[in-house]
């Protein structure tokens, strides 16, 4: 395997892993949005409050992160090995769950703690991150 194929592979695996731990913590923030709220009657209404409702808008910081690895990872030409490390870096920082940090590092923290499932998808993630330095 070349090193851009195993980059590539790499890069694929973060990714889907990464979509793991994405649909995990959009599923626990509707479940909790629901205990308050009511059922969300379609997906495109989750989808209109995944984009706009507060309650889902620390997520937002991980969906861009996520695209623009994607971004990197698709280019047609190939992308610098320092970009990929650079959002590789940003990623680690951001899945720092912390009980008193920034919003998202509480809210990611709390849902850790919250959901197996989530600390499961994290764990993966985190291991596939610390291949990638």
């Amino acid at each position: 395997m070349t090193r851009r194929t195993h980059a590539a592979s790499e890069m694929l695996q973060l990714s889907k892993a990464l979509l793991r731990l994405h649909k995990t913590l959009l599923d626990g923030e509707r479940a909790a949005y629901e205990r308050l709220h009511g059922p969300i009657p379609s997906n495109g209404a989750f989808l209109q409050l995944v984009l706009g409702h507060p309650s889902f808008a620390w997520l937002r910081d991980l969906s861009r992160s996520m695209a623009r690895l994607d971004e990197l990872a698709d280019a047609q030409e190939v992308a610098p090995a320092e970009a990929l490390h650079a959002q590789t870096a940003l990623l680690r920082t951001l899945l720092t769950p912390m009980k008193d940090g920034e919003e998202f590092h509480r809210r990611y923290h709390d849902a850790l703690e919250r959901d197996p499932d989530a600390a499961l998808a994290h764990a993966a993630v985190v291991e596939l991150l610390s291949e990638t330095r």
